[in-house]
């Protein structure tokens, strides 16, 4: 008998308790990166998230679409300036992010779900006034932050088995106002809503490293404090880090951030003993088959 086949069945037997424990569960995951710009990578995501559908799961893809903005910025000829570091996201410009990520990309993730046999629909913070913002910073312009959830419209889509696909476009307090959200903040604060067990952070890095440059597989919200104030976790990481404490402190049960680059990296995280990335969170695990817990 063929030893792939072999292998194969092996690790369907030994995904079982793994595919019970999240029978039902929400697993919001932030989408983005290479992977949006390679046909391969987009179609290996989407069969993913259909299959974690398939076997109970609710989840729910939240993207970004930043080198997209910019490739479309540049065409129009929209110069973009910025403040800090940050772009300051004005009239024009938050024009062109809803034409990018509401429609181009949006609608290509909708897409490559259905092309597996899913069934996904496209929304951005706008429909149903799902995601409501105030302005950040003033000066970036119209990059919101959210102060308001609605969150009815998706659990109406899990009961009927569509996987929602979330662009990171939302609503202002005052009329005909529409803001910019970062990526992984519009994750968070959907997971938060929801109360997600999960949230999945795809990035470009294995996870959170400590002062040697290891992976650290498990942190309580405490420890990442202290090395965000060592300065062990710095740079890009921290905004993320800071997404997953803030979605923990809202009920989200744990925030996994992890190499998105990896095939099968969701998968990876939910359903193998080992899991991927680095998994911060700050209740007990409900059952421990891997050891140090789900």
């Amino acid at each position: 008998m063929n030893r792939d086949w072999i292998a194969t069945a092996r690790t369907l037997s030994e995904a079982l308790p793994y595919l019970q424990r999240y029978t039902g569960a929400v697993v919001v995951i932030k989408f983005g990166g290479n992977a949006m710009g390679d046909d391969v990578a987009m179609a290996e995501f989407a069969r993913d998230i259909v299959l974690m559908r398939q076997v109970g799961v609710n989840p729910v893809v939240v993207h970004g679409g930043g080198p997209m903005i910019n490739q479309l910025l540049g065409r129009l000829g929209i110069e973009s300036r910025f403040v800090r570091g940050k772009r300051v996201t004005d009239k024009a410009t938050v024009e062109v992010v809803e034409m990018v990520l509401s429609g181009l990309v949006n609608k290509r993730i909708v897409q490559a779900i259905n092309d597996q046999g899913g069934r996904a629909v496209g929304l951005s913070g706008k429909d149903d006034d799902l995601m409501v913002c105030e302005a950040d910073d003033p000066e970036l312009g119209f990059v919101g932050r959210p102060v308001e959830m609605n969150v009815q419209v998706l659990r109406d889509l899990f009961t009927a088995g569509i996987i929602p696909v979330v662009a990171p476009v939302a609503t202002g307090m005052n009329e005909n106002e529409t803001f910019n959200v970062n990526g992984d903040t519009a994750a968070g604060a959907i997971a938060g809503a929801l109360k997600a067990d999960r949230l999945l952070l795809l990035t470009d890095v294995a996870g959170v490293k400590d002062e040697s440059g290891a992976v650290v597989t498990q942190l309580h919200p405490d420890q990442v404090r202290a090395m965000t104030e060592a300065g062990i976790i710095a740079g890009g990481m921290i905004p993320k880090t800071e997404t997953a404490l803030a979605a923990i402190e809202e009920g989200v049960r744990a925030v996994v951030i992890l190499d998105g680059r990896v095939p099968n990296a969701c998968l990876l995280e939910l359903f193998t003993e080992h899991g991927a990335g680095s998994m911060i969170r700050a209740t007990p695990p409900r059952v421990s088959p891997r050891g140090q817990g789900l």
